[in-house]
Parts: C-alpha cells; structure tokens; sequence
C-alpha cells in the first residue's frame, strides 16, 4: 500500500472523490457575496500569506449600530411584575383561570385549573413618554425616555433551552450560529487584539442551552464567542504555560502556522485558515485582554455608577444552588455592564451577557417572585442604567444597540404544581410564550417608544405582536446587514439567521 494511501482519510476520500464535495463547498465559500473569505484581509504569517476572517468588513447596509450589548436575563423574567401594568388582573388575582386561557395550550408546569395572579408590585408612568415601569427598578425608571420597551413579543417554544437556542441562533435546536456569531462573520472585528463576539456570564450558572447559545454553529470557529471571567485569568488557557517564554510561544506560533499554511495551500479547508486565525488572535490577545478586562482602572464615579467592585467573586458563583446565596449588592453583573462597555470602547463587536437566576416558578426556596425577584432585579438595575448613561456621556450609545430581554414571559396565572395557595417565599409563574416584554436602547432605536399592547391580563398580544424573527432581522438591519439578503451557504442552503421564509420583519417603528 502506497505512503499516500495510508495516510487517506475520510475527509480526503470525500474531498478528492469524483463529485469533489470539498472543493465545491469551498468554492462556493470563495465566491459567497458576503462571505468571510471574500471579505477577509490577508495578513502576514511567518513568511506565507493567509486570510485573516476577522478583518473588518463593510455593511450591506446603512449602519445605524457599529456594535451589540446583549443582556439576557436566563430563566425569564416576569413582565407583570416589571414592565406590564394590569389593574384588571389585580381584580381577580385569586380567582379560577377562565377556560379559554387553558383550553389548547401547553404549559411547562400548570396542572388542572391556576389561579389568576395580579402583580405583586407596584407600578408607576415615567418620563416624557410614561412608561409603565414596577417600583423593582427604580434607577432604569429615571432614564425610561431612553428605552424602546416592546411589549407583545412571542415565541413558539414554552421550554428554556429551546426558546434560548431560537432567541439566539433562530432555531430551536442544536447547531446553527448565534446572533454574535452571525454579526461578527458579517462585520468582523474593529480591534485585531480582540474577538470579534465575547460573551460574559453571571448569576452560578450557564444558561440551560449551554454554550451553543454563543457558537459558531456552521460558520467557520473563529466567530465563535469568548467566554470571559471576570476576575482570575480571563481567558483560560491563554497565559503561556510555565516554562515558555513569550519569544518562544511566537517561535512555536509560526512553526504552526508554517505547516498549517502548507495544509490549507493543499487542502483548500478553510478551518485551517480559522486555526492559524485563531492561535494568532490568542497570541495578541494575551497583551490586550488583561488590560481591558481590568476594570479597576476605572475611576471611583465610574464604578458607583454601575455599583461595580473590582476583584469581587461572588459565593453563588460558585455555589451548587446559587439562588439561595443571591445578594441584592452582589456586583457581579455590574462589573460585567461596564467590562461590556471597556470592551465596545476598545472595538469588540458584539458583547453578549448571560444573567442566570430569573425562573421564578415559586415552587423552592430561591426562585420566588416576592423574594427572589427584587434581588435579582437590585443586582441589575442600577448596572443596566449606568452603562446606557456611561455609554451615551462617552458618545457611544448612538452607535451601540443594547437588547434587554428573557427567553419569555410569565404567566398571569400563579403556578399550581406544588402549592396551590399564595405563600411568602413561594410565589412564582409558569412560562409564557403567548406575550412577553423585551427593551432596546441606542444604535438608531426612538427614545421613549412603547410598542404593543397587551389584553387587560396580560395573556394575549392586542396591536403590533412582535416574533422572534422580527427582533432578529431588526438587529441585523440596524447592524447594516440585510436580514433576508445575508446568508451562508452550508449543505446546499443558503441558511439565514431569520430562517427560510421572510415572515421575519424590520421594526421600522422602533428605528428613529
């Protein structure tokens, strides 16, 4: 058997076979009108030459954002308790739930009849515009004239992982690209020392779809989010390894790069072209990173207004059920607003914050909505409403767009699965695909826009009901890339973001 013949592999069969599934797949990579490899700079590695997938790129359209601050509070947040004022459902909070609101539906936990709900807090009009906002958030109540709040979101899915995979990838299951991903492959990055897409974590836990929620999907790696900590070493595995040197690990980088080009210039796989992006970006990234991550060079008045404290690791972090350690004055997600802020100021793409602990069914200690609820919302509030202030005193809020939002809402019935009856410390509400509230901040979104309306419960959208795919073409269209026009090609689709059809649609009224 021939040298060549052993060292065969499954990839080289299918690649070199007769219908050349390889070639074709990178051929039509190369001549993608929008596609990395098109786009892409190339950039000198050792002594040969090689696509650099995270160079900057020009919009296919105007572009209203130059970057995203996504905040995603994991588990759902109640809407009823802070953005949906309803008296009617106060009224008959206790009462059975009307037939037409069970009849047909699927719940993830109700059983037999709930009971209605009203909310448990109080509510007041703030600003010019008289946003209905809960008394949980008095610091985001002050600047209400800044938020787009959209009221009549719906989703298909009623579970976590599901409704975060299709927030986030536009699909309910494993395996296409997320939201940053998808950004990142279309704009690249603006500072060549950092990613592209970085993604911040909070609250002990990763949300229930896991790390997919940050993926590349089938897009090339390297659009893939960096999981980032906010204290220790930001990035694991990026510091050289004791007993090597930095002029030793930039040896070692282009003896790598040297044989990875020869493979590419062989083989034509365009993850060999991510690998060397990758191991070069790493070795930058080891000088940038520690310096932006450090948020303790930010002065006193900074850190106050975002109730930040540097160096501060939080017991629920680390806890195995950390809704029980949860502290209003933990500032953990408010050193992570303003590293989201450090790191759009140094020219990242796209920051996505994970906030985990807001699946507040009642039914155990620490996910109540009486309890749990105000100090989940103390540990955000004045951090959301000092990085939109930080952010427009440092000019950067007309070009960055901040999305706040849950993967649903809540129900306006109480969940009945372990306690019928309304018990302190053991309030809460099912899942509720049917409506729910999201905000938008900044990058070309009107100030102080309410959007759609609700029933007197709660329960069903009334005027202007928003899907998934509608946030998801308005996110890419305020980026200035073409929701229906901006695809990938993989398995002979032309997959898109907002999926097959064009029901997805731009929310021109929220676009100032």
């Amino acid at each position: 058997m021939s040298h060549r013949l052993l060292n065969e592999t499954r990839r080289h069969f299918f690649r070199n076979s007769g219908l050349g599934f390889g070639a074709l797949a990178f051929s039509a990579l190369m001549q993608h009108d929008h596609g990395a490899f098109a786009c892409g700079a190339r950039v000198d590695s050792g002594d040969k030459s090689v696509v650099n997938p995270l160079a900057p790129r020009e919009p296919m359209l105007p572009q209203r954002a130059k970057r995203v601050i996504y905040l995603h509070m994991a588990g759902s947040p109640s809407q009823l308790e802070l953005f949906e004022n309803k008296p009617e459902l106060a009224k008959i909070s206790g009462e059975d739930c009307p037939k037409s609101f069970l009849e047909g539906k699927r719940f993830a936990f109700i059983k037999g009849v709930p009971r209605m709900l009203g909310g448990q807090f109080s509510f007041r009009q703030h600003g010019q515009s008289g946003q209905w906002m809960s008394e949980l958030l008095p610091h985001l109540s002050g600047i209400a004239d800044k938020l787009s709040v959209i009221r009549t979101v719906q989703t298909d899915q009623f579970n976590h992982a599901p409704s975060q995979l299709f927030v986030h990838t536009g699909t309910p299951r494993l395996g296409n690209p997320s939201l940053g991903a998808w950004v990142t492959y279309g704009l690249g990055s603006v500072n060549e020392n950092l990613p592209g897409f970085v993604v911040l974590l909070s609250g002990g836990k990763t949300p229930d779809a896991g790390k997919s929620l940050w993926g590349a999907g089938f897009l090339p790696s390297v659009y893939q989010g960096v999981q980032c900590r906010t204290t220790g070493e930001p990035v694991l595995y990026l510091s050289d390894p004791p007993g090597i040197s930095r002029t030793m690990r930039r040896k070692m980088l282009d003896a790598v790069a040297e044989m990875n080009t020869a493979e590419f210039q062989r083989s034509g796989d365009p993850e060999t072209e991510t690998r060397i992006a990758q191991y070069e970006l790493a070795y930058r990234m080891q000088m940038s990173v520690p310096e932006v991550m450090d948020i303790s060079r930010e002065p006193k008045h900074i850190l106050e207004m975002y109730g930040a404290q540097p160096g501060y690791v939080s017991p629920a972090e680390s806890a195995e059920d950390p809704r029980v350690l949860y502290k209003g004055d933990d500032p953990t997600f408010a050193n992570n607003c303003l590293l989201a802020r450090r790191l759009v100021e140094n020219g990242v793409r796209f920051v996505q914050l994970y906030d985990w602990g807001w699946d507040h069914h009642g039914s155990s200690p620490g996910e109540s909505i009486d309890e749990t609820l105000p100090i989940k919302c103390q540990q955000i509030d004045r951090a959301i409403s000092g990085l939109l202030l930080d952010l427009e005193q440092r000019g950067l809020l007309d070009e960055t767009l901040v999305v706040w939002g849950g993967e649903f809402g809540r129900t306006p019935m109480m969940q009945n699965n372990v306690r019928s009856d309304l018990q302190k410390g053991f309030i809460g509400r099912d899942h509720h695909p049917y409506a729910f509230t999201m905000w938008m901040a900044g990058g070309g979104i009107k100030n102080g826009m309410s959007y759609g309306q609700t029933d007197e419960f709660g329960y069903y959208p009334t005027e202007n009901p928003v899907s998934v795919r509608d946030l998801q073409a308005t996110i890419l269209h305020l980026t200035g890339l073409n929701p229906y026009k901006f695809n990938y090609s993989w398995q002979g689709l032309n997959n898109r973001l907002i999926g097959p059809t064009d029901e997805g649609k731009v929310l021109q009224a929220l676009i100032s």
